[in-house]
């Protein structure tokens, strides 16, 4: 059974033109809104550090876990590591690991095209939240992510993904009560999941494309300083199994050094980079793209010799 068993639909929906949007769509409508918490309580520097500690810590479990792990396996790690990563990712609240990934895996394997879930071709709010609220989002092709679903505990998280959010939050209200919650949980939840969304409705509309992709992926140097790496876009759509998106020194990635230094102390290993080809590619197009500058011409990048199957596409 690849799918898992669609819900019964709700008498109370909105039938949008991508999908349909139920009250089962209430909890994270209801989360985004809780930002607003924040009136409730008082400014304080603690808080504030509260919430970009929350923040970094859950966003390292999306980027270099969820994504550059559960998704593409650009690195190895045993299952006490993987357990804490999935872990930690689902106090994220943007579900489980294998559903994380077996979305993001269907996104490459059909990117801005029709059967794309979440093309900001379908408008930016479709791109940023409305594509994972649908109930027909709900399900996932588990055949997508059999290497994972294998490991029992992997599938507890899955199941269970809404109780480490929930436990978080509890722990902080008893660590420092409802301000903690609301800097730590409210607030950088929302920093967070909004960050991460930017990615679907923004990498794909603004910043430059640098390798031809089959798609509109592009590098956005601002949101790969905001989020870790995954700006770095282009690149990672011309090589998904790559554990760094910024192919060169000078593109920030914090979430590669974090996998590094996840290395460094013997948590990770086998560490996939980037062919010598693809990274000569991209110099090269980044001398032609100066030229064309100069000469005040508009510069794409060129269409390879042989087109194909996407490069570095994760294999279950």
């Amino acid at each position: 059974m690849s799918q898992a068993t669609a819900s019964a639909p709700s008498r109370f929906a909105i039938h949008l033109r991508k999908g349909t949007i139920s009250l089962a769509a209430l909890p994270f409508l209801l989360l985004q809104l809780s930002v607003l918490f924040v009136f409730t309580t008082y400014f304080s520097w603690q808080g504030l550090a509260l919430c970009l500690a929350m923040w970094l810590v859950r966003q390292l479990a999306i980027t270099a876990g969820y994504h550059r792990y559960f998704s593409h396996k650009t690195y190895k790690m045993g299952r006490p590591a993987q357990f804490l990563m999935a872990l930690i990712g689902a106090s994220a609240a943007q579900k489980g690991p294998l559903w994380w990934a077996a979305k993001h895996r269907h996104h490459h394997g059909y990117s801005d095209r029709e059967e794309d879930h979440h093309s900001p071709r379908h408008g930016f709010w479709h791109s940023h939240w409305l594509w994972f609220l649908y109930d027909e989002s709900r399900d996932y092709d588990q055949k997508r992510i059999i290497d994972f679903a294998r490991y029992p505990e992997i599938r507890l998280i899955d199941r269970l993904w809404y109780l480490p959010p929930v436990l978080l939050a509890l722990g902080l209200f008893a660590a420092g009560g409802w301000h903690a919650v609301v800097w730590g949980f409210f607030v950088s939840t929302f920093l967070l999941s909004n960050l991460t969304y930017s990615i679907n409705s923004l990498c794909h509309v603004w910043g430059r494309q640098r390798y031809y992709s089959e798609d509109t992926s592009r590098n956005n140097f601002v949101l790969a300083l905001l989020l870790l790496g995954e700006g770095w876009h282009n690149n990672h759509h011309k090589y998904q199994a790559a554990a760094r998106n910024g192919f060169y020194w000078w593109e920030v990635d914090f979430s590669f050094y974090f996998i590094k230094l996840l290395s460094m102390v013997g948590l990770a290993w086998d560490l996939k980079q980037a062919p010598q080809k693809i990274i000569d590619e991209g110099r090269a197009n980044d001398r032609a793209r100066r030229g064309a500058r100069r000469l005040g011409l508009k510069w794409k990048p060129p269409l390879p010799e042989r087109s194909g199957r996407r490069t570095g596409l994760a294999e279950a």
